[in-house]
């Protein structure tokens, strides 16, 4: 495993993260999160994301379960606030009390006194945002966390924050990216790295669809992923023929070179300077170690030649899961 400094900070993070959105918030058991938590620190994982309202509150304590009988210094550890953690819809947002309450709930929940990185899960308009960066830098003085972070925040939305907190305070960018989904190339990664905060990626394999078993014309495998209806959206935006057809055409691509289509996902991502790291989901300890093997995989240009040929005309900057960046910037 190969690590890589995240942005500004001095944390040196596995160029290959686990994350815990669809799985450890509820869909798979216990034994199998310990398994795959266990299997990630074998393969020299690191990094480990999670959220709040992931289960709202369910892969949190998870990993507070697990991740409390190592030492605190062996991991970095990020978790996030932003979604509804209640029924009440109120019970959301980035106002300064809803950040405050959440921190504190959220480190109760990981059986820690601070997170290595606290992220913005999306943005939220409705409340100005020097009150969201100032409530943010609390968090930092308060010792409750040691690094900021933001996930899906737009480039106008990027450079407010910077404006007003100044360089150094956020460190990291949590944008969706892939082969299929290529957009944050064009503003974010540049404007981020002139900052000194790196990108941390989610979705780096298309939510399974990179690693091929989704086949054109053939129904969606019983027990996948877009086979749960809480995916139905997200399979009307990426499950169409175009692109499955474009992903198959990379498979003898992967082939020739030696490597899983998974392998061939993640190298791509990974070779951009500006990704610390690519966020996995698994099931399955085997899932972690053949995920961890990309770490350190280098592509030569005739590879990533071959790879856009073979994507074709097929829309990497449409949505596959759709951003929830919301535009409009409050301010008091």
């Amino acid at each position: 495993m190969r690590y890589r400094t995240l942005g500004s900070s001095d944390l040196e993070v596995s160029e290959i993260s686990l994350g815990s959105w669809l799985t450890y918030s509820g869909g798979i058991e216990a034994d199998a999160t310990r398994a795959c938590t266990e299997a990630a620190f074998e393969a020299g994982v690191n990094f480990f994301d999670t959220a709040n309202v992931y289960g709202r509150g369910a892969a949190e304590t998870a990993w507070g379960e697990i991740l409390s009988g190592r030492p605190r210094d062996s991991y970095v550890l990020a978790t996030k606030v932003w979604g509804q953690m209640s029924d009440d819809p109120a019970d959301r947002g980035l106002s300064p009390a809803q950040i405050a309450k959440q921190i504190d709930a959220s480190l109760v929940r990981l059986k820690t006194d601070h997170v290595d990185l606290y992220q913005a899960h999306r943005f939220d308009p409705a409340v100005p945002i020097e009150d969201t960066v100032e409530a943010l830098q609390k968090v930092v003085e308060q010792g409750k966390a040691r690094y900021l972070g933001f996930s899906e925040w737009t480039p106008e939305q990027i450079q407010a924050a910077i404006d007003i907190a100044g360089p150094g305070l956020f460190v990291s960018s949590q944008p969706q990216y892939s082969m299929l989904w290529q957009a944050p190339e064009a503003e974010v990664f540049g404007l981020c790295a002139a900052n000194g905060i790196s990108q941390i990626v989610w979705s780096p394999l298309a939510q399974g669809v990179l690693t091929g078993k989704y086949k054109p014309g053939r129904p969606v495998p019983e027990g996948s992923r877009f086979a749960s209806a809480e995916m139905a959206v997200s399979q009307d935006l990426v499950y169409s023929e175009a692109t499955l057809r474009a992903v198959q055409r990379l498979v003898p691509i992967a082939e020739e070179a030696g490597m899983s289509m998974a392998t061939l996902a993640l190298a791509w991502v990974l070779r951009r300077n500006e990704v610390a790291s690519a966020i996995t989901g698994a099931s399955r300890p085997e899932q972690v170690h053949a995920n961890a093997a990309a770490s350190g995989v280098e592509l030569d240009e005739d590879l990533l030649t071959a790879v856009d040929q073979a994507l074709g005309d097929v829309p990497v900057t449409g949505p596959i899961l759709a951003p929830y960046a919301q535009s409009g910037i409050k301010h008091r």
